[in-house]
């Protein structure tokens, strides 16, 4: 059975087609999950290639797909909490038009999945500051055991 990581929250969002193309919602200042404004980016990852591992200690994601399909993975560093040890994987894109918001101290990276590169967007709560992340290595590093692979059955 799936774990789901407390506090990671998964929010559907609205796609709005019309005539001309579409309107894809993020992060509006009054939905639950907006803190505070921090900085937003894009990144692209292609298919079969694994962005991870990182940790926050500060800084709230809120990861979104525009284009292409991920599959995002978290394991909860907090030993604090309930889900503390425990993995999730939510695959997110154009076939899941999802927001995932991520706490801090919860490991998470991503694997682009399908045929064509992928369009991923973070909106956080503040800046980033490289005093604030931690990175290690997504396949070996003896902390998280998680095979980064394409499952087919």
């Amino acid at each position: 059975m799936q774990e789901v990581i407390e506090g990671v929250i998964i929010t559907p969002l609205r796609k709005i087609p019309d005539d001309r193309g579409r309107i894809m919602h993020i992060m509006k200042s009054s939905d639950p999950e907006f803190n505070q404004f921090g900085e937003v980016y894009c990144s692209t990852v292609y298919p079969g290639i694994v962005k991870g591992w990182h940790i926050h200690k500060k800084m709230t994601l809120n990861y979104a797909v525009l284009k292409g399909n991920i599959k995002f993975v978290l394991y909860d560093a907090r030993k604090d909490s309930p889900t503390y040890g425990k993995l999730q994987e939510i695959y997110i894109g154009q076939d899941n038009y999802v927001r995932v918001t991520v706490p801090p101290f919860v490991w998470n990276g991503f694997m682009g999945i399908g045929l064509e590169e992928a369009l991923v967007i973070n909106f956080t709560d503040i800046p980033h500051d490289p005093e604030e992340i931690d990175r290690m290595d997504p396949h070996e590093n003896g902390i998280i055991d998680y095979k980064w692979e394409i499952k087919d059955r």
